[in-house]
């Protein structure tokens, strides 16, 4: 696991990050380092800044150099513009040195951090996009009612997913994905920074004690930088998991899926129905092909009524597959737990369900450093079929701020 590289507050402060680049200029002996360059416009620091906990304060120099910003004796950031988020109200005495080859300037001043005025959650706040994936809870959670449109499932989506009492919504398989986000900023502080809940439960008669019922969903999550209350394309990272650099896992695979005609699938009781069927036919950009498969347990239509496409698809990254038959003869199947960094991978009272915002990464696969966090994104990370069980597909049944107190 790649550990951040920020660092912290030790003494009375461990609860503040102060997000920043750490870089670090090579020189040969013989080469002169260039000397301090500020911008003309950049007059000093400010006598005080004042921001509300769970928001960012950005203070940008315009200026190029060596950057050291700290608080009493303890560096807090490398970088020429500094992002501070703080979950607790304190006044902070905060210190900028911009200096190279023995040229140094010094700038003082304070962060006041206040209570906010406005009551805030730790939990979902809105869900901003809901578009599953076929499956076997399709049209049931949330429950499709004729005539629903895409707005009207969202709608459902969000009085599923917001605040405490939050129940579930399935993404069905690969691809299907909810998109829902929070009332303040998530700050990526030292450890692990939020947990999303599923329906993933470990099954005692498994062989290994972390599987059963694990159905990982990849995790994407975007800082609101512009603060247009909207996640952007170009701020979107994933969350780098303990898979994320394996070859098991496809970086940039895509499905889509075919809308079955519904009059020649067979009903429960009819004649020729079996266990399960092929059902809805999907391909991918690999040259593969296949079908979600129908099950006695489930009669109604797997594929979302309110899109009217005959086909729709995804993209995104694709996990190895996790559920494997472990008796034999296709009675007992369970999906293994992945270590860490996806969403329905394991019980919700368990730690590998809590996510770190330090483990995000651009497309490139480079870790990021964010201030924190405003949005998440899930979808399904796996296209397999488990046998009678069906599709394996991510639920997902609320989400939460593991830093938020209400003082």
């Amino acid at each position: 696991m790649n550990k951040r590289t920020l660092n912290y507050l030790t003494t009375g402060l461990l609860s503040l990050l102060f997000a920043g680049m750490i870089t670090s200029c090579k020189h040969d002996d013989d080469e002169q380092s260039p000397p301090v360059v500020t911008d003309p416009t950049f007059r000093g620091l400010e006598p005080t800044y004042t921001i509300e906990r769970f928001k960012v304060l950005s203070i940008p120099t315009n200026a190029s150099g060596s950057f050291i910003w700290s608080i009493n004796d303890s560096i807090i950031s490398n970088s020429s513009e500094l992002e501070f988020i703080s979950p607790k109200a304190n006044a902070y005495p905060l210190t900028l040195k911009i200096g190279s080859n023995g040229e140094e300037k010094i700038y003082h001043s304070k962060i006041i951090v206040t209570k906010e005025t406005v009551t805030l959650s730790k939990y979902i706040a809105k869900v901003l996009d809901f578009r599953p994936a076929v499956g076997q809870f399709m049209n049931e959670i949330p429950e499709y009612i004729q005539g629903n449109t895409t707005t009207d499932m969202i709608k459902k989506a969000n009085s599923s997913l917001v605040g405490s009492n939050s129940t579930m919504v399935s993404l069905g398989g690969f691809g299907g994905y909810v998109v829902f986000g929070f009332d303040h900023t998530i700050p990526n502080l030292e450890g692990r920074d939020f947990k999303i809940l599923g329906n993933a439960f470990f099954g005692n008669a498994a062989n290994d004690p972390r599987s059963g019922n694990c159905e990982p969903g990849i995790i994407m999550v975007a800082y609101d930088k512009n603060k247009n209350g909207k996640p952007d394309d170009n701020e979107w990272y994933e969350i780098a998991g303990s898979e994320y650099f394996k070859n098991g896992t496809v970086k940039d695979y895509s499905i889509t899926y075919f809308k079955p005609d519904e009059s020649k699938v067979p009903v429960p009781g009819s004649e020729g129905w079996q266990t399960d069927i092929e059902y809805i036919k999907w391909q991918d950009n690999l040259g593969n092909t296949g079908f979600k498969t129908k099950n006695t347990f489930h009669a109604q239509s797997y594929y979302p009524l309110w899109f009217t496409d005959t086909s729709y698809g995804f993209r995104g990254t694709r996990l190895k597959d996790n559920f494997y038959d472990q008796s034999g003869t296709g009675t007992y199947w369970v999906g293994k737990s992945y270590d860490f960094g996806y969403a329905d991978n394991a019980p919700n009272n368990d730690e590998a369900s809590n996510i770190d915002i330090s483990w995000a990464v651009d497309q490139n696969g480079k870790y990021v450093k964010l201030p924190g966090i405003d949005f998440v994104r899930v979808h399904t990370g796996i296209n397999q079929e488990a046998g009678w069980l069906g599709e394996v597909s991510t639920e997902v049944a609320g989400a939460y701020d593991l830093h938020f107190r209400n003082n």
